[in-house]
């Protein structure tokens, strides 16, 4: 049994630094998600919860936030963000990727557009690498391009790339509103040169396993097999 209940931010920053790594939503562990344990007050109600949270505690934490956890989002402590980075790359960096023929041209396309830059939004990332279609069709509109959520979601599972924040649309009276806008940046450019410079000095093994051994002990009694499953 996972025992913890998120009432409060620092509820959610204090199982975030407990587990080192907490994904969002329910998973193959039982029990080991912030939705299962949020009090339903923060989950979905008028007031401020762990979704309205997520930019403050990526910006008050430095864990990483990001589609990390089969597709789906979570957070890592930046403590482990190394190892899990290393790892999910395989020791690679994005260029070395790519020069060995392990990343697409679109991939390395999307990437680009983001590491160029200090951080930025997904609606202006799209709207810059040509993947929203023309306000209004001209004999010279152009289709736009195709893929953005699926390349987007598999540099985040690589670790290329993280949400460094969420911005919010405001009203004429300044007032915010909908879905937090995801901020989007590299680990590199989000942490800096001494994250660049730690995250390959393990092998890609050496980080599998000591992502391993953590999680089995924060994760008492739940199946090898599954929590494997969710380091990827």
């Amino acid at each position: 049994m996972i025992n913890f209940t998120i009432h409060t931010k620092q509820d959610l920053i204090d199982a975030i630094a407990h587990f080192g790594f907490l994904p969002f939503f329910s998973n193959a562990i039982e029990g080991f998600s912030i939705e299962e344990h949020c009090a339903p007050e923060v989950y979905f109600s008028n007031e401020p919860g762990v979704w309205e949270w997520k930019g403050p505690v990526v910006q008050e934490t430095r864990a990483a936030y990001g589609k990390f956890f089969d597709k789906k989002a979570g957070y890592v402590t930046k403590q482990w963000f190394y190892d899990f980075a290393n790892y999910r790359r395989d020791g690679y960096d994005f260029d070395a990727r790519f020069e060995d023929g392990l990343s697409t041209y679109e991939d390395q396309y999307l990437y680009n557009l983001i590491a160029e830059r200090h951080s930025i939004l997904s609606k202006d990332l799209k709207a810059i690498g040509g993947y929203v279609k023309p306000r209004t069709k001209t004999p010279d509109s152009w289709e736009p391009r195709k893929g953005f959520d699926t390349r987007i979601t598999r540099l985040q599972m690589q670790c290329y790339v993280l949400t460094s924040d969420f911005e919010y649309e405001t009203d004429k009276n300044g007032n915010f509103y909908g879905w937090g806008i995801a901020r989007y940046a590299t680990p590199e450019e989000f942490y800096g040169k001494r994250w660049a410079d730690k995250v390959y000095q393990r092998t890609p093994e050496e980080s599998y396993q000591r992502i391993l051994r953590k999680l089995k002990k924060v994760l008492p009694g739940v199946d090898e097999d599954l929590i494997r499953k969710l380091i990827g």
